[in-house]
């Protein structure tokens, strides 16, 4: 899998071996960690509360081994091996266990064969891979799912890789999973035939690779196909890489001041060693957005797969994907998954994400968009805070600005709406990445969404994950109807922090007005049903209330062109406008157009635009009604029109089963009204 963008590719810094050492850091192992704890939390499982099992591939010794054991006091290391030694607890006590690691650690050099083996249980040990043939004890039998009293040490890493655990992680060298489908000659990896193992023989429930080249790509996807939950190493491993170009960009960006003799070389040093924690920080919130979007993607993936289907040919038509090369199913095989309830695999959509990222970070740098004064603020978010003062004007000089701005935003960006949004978007207005890119900032800032995001993050192993794949998921529906919105709009020319003041007060101003509107209104049934759910899911009251109130919180976006066309204040336009729907159960009809069927592309498309349109609708119906002198006056003028609509719509909500075409023939109607 390729890597991502970078905006640390053309141009390396100098200075010396001064920066961030990955094993003290433990960045490595920390960012592969924050994909455990992904994978586990969509099991409701808290791994640094829970004990769990593991096997591994490494030793303490190791950078992304050693420090990835240590990353939590509830790890139960069963078994792991090196290319020396094979360790073997069957019942570790997770603390106890926990302090020997640490102290094997933290000696200057070790191996398996440094751990206290009076720790370890009863049946363990800890054997040199030389032995002819090793004793499996029952309780050693019992914790890797075997029956042999006693094995080579080919046999028994075999039986470590394909043990029944919690964990299987990866801190080694070597490739130890492969295809069924694949041979050995395949992999390309000698050393390691015999011990290796398929992806559909894996027994573990998760996967952590902090290490590169644990697994061929279609041992991953053999293995996720069978249950196992995991993405790839370059997902997992994120971390070492982000922090390498952190640490060039922070350079060339510290270069400056040296250059023009404001900064000695020892104080550039002295920084850097004092923003390490900063730095690690940084990092580690990428990896957790990246993975939360793969992981939220988990619930969507199945209305997902065509318009995954279709960024894939695209990618390919542009020449910027080769599917086989990347292991990326073909039509017949999408077919096939989507005939049989399946979808793509986390290690098939970690790939989509990083060629998504890579597309669009192409396409913004041919763009004038990091020339936006407003989009450029992304420059200062890259880099630690304490940079932000006294360098801010280095910071804005920066050779590689650009490119900066360009992998900040499309990182902000998709690692929050998912691979699929950004083609998604161009495909369905035939808008440019850039103007999708501006589009979805100025969505984000207007509905304040990443407090709200915050919020919802806050109830990590507090909530059920399904529960804040919910949240988010519901915030995402609007994310894409409000970015349409301003795809189509003639706003999206204007300056970036005019249009964000404009509408951000009118969201707020019709959040105040849902929140104070009596619960009677029938257009509140469904934002207090949807709240009451959640609350009773441990969600927060305000946070439940403003994610149930959000798809209705997009007619902020209208109703701020009827107030600033009409010269009314928004809470009178607002009024109208609820008014007008309950005058014509538009609430009732708005639920049918949800109701409706988005299994392929064109039905989704087909429900976006009715959405859109019944939103279009009352948005003219509203401004009528205000150009007519108010809701009365406007009734007595529409009235043998408005009877009609109001017969029709009632005739249509007695249907249980309203099609496109019945909802199609209600919007003409209510065309005819406007």
């Amino acid at each position: 899998m390729p890597e991502e963008p970078s905006g640390s590719r053309s141009v390396r810094a100098s200075g010396g071996s001064a920066g961030y050492d990955h094993k003290k850091m433990g960045i490595t192992a920390r960012g592969a960690w924050v994909s455990v704890q992904r994978h586990f939390r969509e099991m409701d499982v808290d791994v640094q509360s829970t004990d769990f099992t593991v096997v591994g591939i490494g030793d303490m010794a190791g950078d992304v081994f050693g420090n990835g054991m240590l990353l939590s006091r509830h790890i139960r290391l069963a078994a792991a091996f090196d290319h020396r030694h094979i360790f073997i607890d069957p019942d570790p006590d997770a603390a106890r266990s926990f302090v020997e690691r640490e102290r094997v650690f933290a000696l200057p050099r070790s191996s398996w064969a440094d751990y206290d083996a009076t720790l370890i249980s009863a049946g363990g040990g800890i054997w040199s891979r030389a032995e002819k043939a090793i004793p499996v004890s029952p309780q050693a039998q019992a914790v890797l799912g075997i029956t042999s009293a006693q094995l080579t040490p080919i046999e028994l890493i075999n039986a470590i890789l394909r043990a029944p655990v919690d964990l299987l992680y990866n801190g080694g060298i070597g490739t130890y999973v492969k295809a069924s489908t694949e041979s050995h000659a395949d992999v390309g990896d000698r050393a390691n035939e015999a011990v290796r193992v398929n992806g559909e023989d894996l027994r573990c429930k998760v996967v952590g690779e902090g290490g590169n080249l644990g697994f061929t790509q279609r041992g991953r996807v053999e293995a996720a196909l069978n249950g196992v939950r995991l993405y790839t190493d370059a997902i997992d491993n994120s971390a070492g890489v982000d922090t390498s170009d952190h640490e060039v960009n922070i350079k060339i960006l510290l270069s400056l001041p040296v250059e023009q003799g404001r900064l000695t070389l020892e104080q550039r040093n002295a920084l850097l060693a004092g923003m390490t924690d900063d730095v690690g920080q940084l990092v580690l919130q990428d990896n957790y957005y990246q993975t939360q979007a793969l992981s939220v993607g988990v619930h969507t993936a199945r209305k997902l797969l065509e318009q995954q289907q279709r960024m894939i040919r695209f990618l390919e038509k542009e020449g910027r994907l080769n599917r086989a090369l990347e292991f990326l199913p073909d039509d017949e095989t999408i077919a096939e998954r989507r005939a049989a309830g399946l979808a793509l695999t986390g290690p098939e959509r970690a790939v989509l994400l990083a060629y998504s990222k890579m597309w669009l970070f192409d396409e913004l740098l041919a763009s004038d968009l990091p020339e936006d004064t407003w989009v450029a603020n992304a420059l200062q978010r890259y880099f630690p805070e304490r940079l932000h003062g006294e360098f801010a004007t280095d910071i804005e000089r920066h050779p590689l600005r650009r490119e900066i701005i360009a992998t900040v935003v499309l990182n902000e960006m998709v690692n929050r709406v998912g691979p699929s949004f950004p083609h998604q978007m161009t495909s369905s207005t035939g808008s440019t990445p850039a103007q999708v890119v501006r589009a979805y900032l100025l969505t984000r800032e207007v509905f304040a969404l990443e407090s709200t995001w915050a919020s919802i993050e806050a109830l990590d192993n507090v909530v059920a994950d399904q529960t804040q794949a919910e949240l988010l998921m519901e915030l995402g529906r609007r994310t894409v109807r409000a970015t349409t919105w301003f795809l189509r709009s003639r706003r999206l020319a204007e300056p970036m922090a005019h249009a964000i003041e404009r509408f951000s007060a009118a969201t707020r101003g019709l959040m105040q007005y849902l929140q104070a509107a009596p619960a009677s209104a029938s257009w509140q049934v469904p934002i207090k049903e949807m709240q009451v759910r959640f609350i009773q899911q441990r969600v927060p009251e305000p946070l439940a209330f403003e994610v149930a109130a959000a798809a209705t919180s997009l007619a902020a976006l209208d109703l701020a062109e009827v107030a600033e066309s009409s010269q009314q204040p928004l809470d009178t336009v607002a009024s109208t406008y609820f008014a007008i729907g309950d005058a014509l159960g538009l609430a009732r009809l708005r639920a049918q157009v949800s109701a409706l069927p988005s299994d392929s592309y064109w039905q989704a498309l087909a429900k976006a635009a009715s959405s859109d349109d019944l939103a279009s609708l009352q948005r003219q119906l509203t401004a009528d009604a205000l150009q007519a002198g108010g809701l009365e006056p406007w009734q007595k003028a529409q009235a043998i029109p408005l009877d009609r609509a109001r017969r029709m719509l009632s005739e249509l909500a007695d249907s249980k089963n309203a099609d496109l075409a019945m909802l199609s023939v209600a919007l003409r109607e209510l065309r005819n009204l406007a």
